[in-house]
């Protein structure tokens, strides 16, 4: 079920400087995402038929940031290219394997990806991704930019959730009266 490994991703305090050694190993930075689930901007740079990922949190709160806080900069996770990701997991629920993704869900580039929880791999993060048919490599972009998008959707998302809250609470005393 597995095609080979995918990428390997490494938590990094700053892309920029992170890559200052992997360019001098002769490895270039090929696309560049912004993952807000993760709060986080990554860099892929191609390596043979895998892929090395700088992962660099952008929010303070973020599971990156708390990986950096309690592990430092490192190896984050090892990512496995599959072929059904669905039956692949459907088989790890049945061997009671612990997951914390049950079912995939999008990430980068519009694959299908679930994690396996680090515990099960002996301390390792294992991603697992399915290629979808239609999936694209996203351009290089500015990391810059991709810094801001994800603080300007973070800066949104938490007023929207904060309005929402407001609003039960008001509900609530209103109910009271």
């Amino acid at each position: 079920m597995i095609k080979k490994i995918d990428h390997i991703g490494i938590a990094v305090k700053s892309i920029e400087e992170a890559l200052i050694f992997y360019e001098s190993l002769g490895l270039k930075m090929a696309h560049t995402e912004a993952e807000s689930e993760q709060r986080v901007v990554v860099a892929f740079m191609p390596a043979g038929e895998s892929e090395v990922e700088l992962v660099e949190p952008i929010e303070e709160d973020g599971p990156v940031t708390r990986f950096l806080q309690k592990r430092g900069e490192g190896v984050h996770h090892i990512c496995f290219e599959v072929i059904d990701i669905h039956k692949l997991l459907a088989r790890l629920k049945e061997r009671g394997v612990e997951l914390v993704d049950g079912e995939p869900r999008i990430g980068t580039g519009g694959k299908k990806i679930a994690f396996i929880h680090p515990k099960e791999a002996h301390g390792v993060l294992i991603e697992l991704y399915e290629k979808v048919p239609d999936e694209k490599v996203p351009p290089l972009v500015d990391l810059e930019a991709l810094r801001e998008r994800l603080r300007l959707q973070s800066k949104a998302a938490r007023a929207g959730l904060e309005e929402f809250i407001s609003a039960l609470q008001k509900r609530g005393e209103n109910r009271k009266e």
